[in-house]
């Protein structure tokens, strides 16, 4: 019985502490919205805009957001909207419409901050509109970087 309880209790806290975790847009994005990350290399620019452009990946990133705005149209749009999902829904809009990013993000309370970098100032404006297309997002604080591939 006391392996038991030491079980569920220690998967109780790899959740909890799981779910503390910044939302990336790719593995080798900032850890955290307190830093930008390093520019990116040539080649490693090039394997995350294949990896962004891939059919597949595109496909689960359009159902994981035509899943998440069925659940929202569900609910109508007014229930109070966890961290954890506002931090995966945004990085998954900035994922499928920035491809080549290097973001994090952060939510609490509404409040969405972004970090990390990208290869264009045109990526950088789109941040905030695409942040604020999800339910939920109150404001946007983009602390991303323009850094094109070396």
């Amino acid at each position: 019985m006391n392996k038991l309880v030491l079980f569920l209790l220690s998967g109780c806290l790899m959740v909890a502490a799981s779910a503390c975790t910044t939302a990336k847009t790719t593995s080798d994005a900032p850890n955290s919205t307190e830093n930008n990350g390093q520019v990116p290399t040539e080649q490693g620019a090039q394997t995350a805009q294949d990896d962004a452009q891939n059919d597949i990946r595109q496909k689960q990133l359009d159902s994981d957001i035509r899943a998440r705005e069925q659940r929202n149209e569900a609910t109508g749009g007014d229930a109070d909207r966890a961290e954890g999902d506002l931090q995966s829904e945004v990085r998954s809009k900035l994922e499928a419409n920035l491809p080549n990013s290097k973001l994090a993000v952060d939510a609490e309370d509404g409040a969405v901050k972004v970090s990390g970098t990208v290869q264009t100032q045109e990526q950088l404006d789109k941040i905030e509109p695409l942040a604020k297309e999800i339910k939920g997002v109150q404001s946007v604080v983009v602390e991303a970087t323009v850094a094109p591939a070396q």
